[in-house]
């Protein structure tokens, strides 16, 4: 008997243990290809470095520059309003977008969503190559202006100082509307169509159907869509380095595209380090604040 009693305390361990077993691989990989490297990118984020002499500690001093450097606050500007194209536009329109499909329940759905989804099949520098080229002076959209009578609006839309960013955030807003979109199609899908016609029946139109149940049935697809579109505006790279190099001036400078260009053209390792942390904890901040609200939502 006493050797039954000694044998269960064991034996609940072992059970207890046993996920965490599984998770180990798992987790291993995942420390060895993220959390190592950003440790690391944190203890370079400590020292003025140039990459290839020996490297001196300055402490914090790197992350102070990140608040007093004027091209750097531009930068994490420059990105916030990015987060408006690239998350908020496309979720408003991708909810509007997929309650009128979900509404309307459209023929040939599959085929609509897999439409409105290959943007994000698409390669980003592909992406960029082909608005580049409608954003040219001489590109599609400035040929449409000058046909439509309007030939006093066109410009060089990459190349001016105003309207550069926004040209940028609208190839933000085309790629992910149609992640957002399929994200809430997928999420009105399980709504009961008992509910619609209860509410119909009720004298409730488009609208009120939307506010009252659409909109609350698909906050959880709303979170995740916001949480996805929202990193994305703020890792973007790819896009920028593509379309305008940053420029005019600095018009287009991003954190990611400062990382780039102080690591590998100006040869500020540390610098470009502590700009990536700085990136990373704003990255996870907002969207720690987007979940929390998410979250409260649902309950």
């Amino acid at each position: 008997m006493r050797g039954d009693a000694a044998r269960r305390p064991a034996r609940s361990w072992r059970r207890r243990l046993a996920p965490y077993g599984f998770l180990l691989p798992a987790f291993v990989l995942y420390g060895m290809f993220l959390l190592v490297p950003i440790l690391r990118a944190a203890q370079l984020s400590l020292f003025e470095w140039d990459g290839l002499t020996l490297g001196t500690f300055v402490g914090l001093d790197n992350y102070a520059a990140v608040v007093t450097d004027p091209r750097l606050r531009e930068a994490f500007g420059h990105a916030l309003v990015l987060v408006v194209f690239f998350s908020l536009l496309p979720v408003a329109i991708g909810l509007l977008l997929a309650a009128v499909l979900n509404r309307g329940r459209v023929r040939g759905l599959p085929f609509f969503r897999t439409v409105i989804f290959l943007p994000q099949v698409v390669a980003m520098v592909v992406v960029a190559v082909a608005w580049r080229q409608i954003y040219a002076p001489d590109g599609w959209l400035n040929d449409a202006l000058r046909g439509v009578g309007l030939g006093s609006l066109t410009r060089p839309w990459l190349g001016d100082f105003t309207y550069s960013l926004p040209a940028v955030g609208t190839i933000g807003t085309w790629v992910s509307m149609g992640l957002v979109t399929v994200l809430l199609l997928a999420g009105m899908s399980r709504v009961p169509t008992e509910l619609y016609e209860a509410a119909r029946l009720d004298g409730a139109g488009a609208v009120r159907e939307l506010v009252a149940i659409t909109l609350p049935a698909v906050r959880a697809e709303i979170t995740v869509a916001l949480t996805l579109t929202i990193i994305a505006a703020l890792k973007t790279f790819d896009l920028v380095y593509v379309t305008t190099g940053g420029g005019p001036g600095t018009s287009t400078t991003v954190p990611s595209y400062e990382v780039y260009r102080r690591a590998f053209q100006l040869g500020e390792v540390g610098m470009a380090a502590a700009v990536g942390i700085t990136l990373m904890v704003l990255i996870f901040a907002i969207n720690l604040v987007v979940n929390r609200v998410g979250d409260r939502s649902t309950t």
